[in-house]
């Protein structure tokens, strides 16, 4: 399990890249709400964009996700509580003003890069929210 990396992981930084060479700064593994222990891999403050790059078997892909032949009551519960907690964050953000981008990790990065981009660039800045 110490080889499952929380932060940093290939698909981030990929994407980390592309958005960084599009000319858009971010920061990395924050808390967009204060107080709320929720962590997004990247954080557009301004733009209010919060954005989540999800491992495939952790966060239960419907693509990709297969059920564990071990222990697999346990591995079903965790899986279906990592879920859990995803939509419960996506509500807090959007409760908040917050658009979430969720990726998966098998999603092509450009693709995955070009909507974090279009989101953040769609912010109308006034009054703080993005454009929807």
């Amino acid at each position: 399990m110490r080889g499952n990396r929380g932060r940093d992981t290939a698909p981030e930084l990929r994407i980390r890249s592309l958005l960084h060479q599009e000319g858009l700064r971010y920061h990395v593994s924050t808390r967009p709400l204060p107080g709320v222990r929720r962590t997004a891999d990247l954080v557009f403050s301004r733009a209010r964009v919060a954005v989540f790059v999800d491992g495939c078997f952790w966060h239960g892909c419907p693509d990709h996700c297969r059920p564990a032949r071990t222990n697999s009551d346990f591995w079903r519960a965790k899986i279906d509580g990592n879920r859990a907690r995803d939509a419960q964050t996506d509500r807090l953000l959007a409760d908040a003003g917050w658009r979430v981008i969720r990726i998966w990790e098998h999603e092509d990065p450009l693709r995955a890069a070009r909507r974090v981009a279009a989101a953040v660039r769609g912010f109308a800045g006034q009054d703080g929210h993005t454009v929807p």
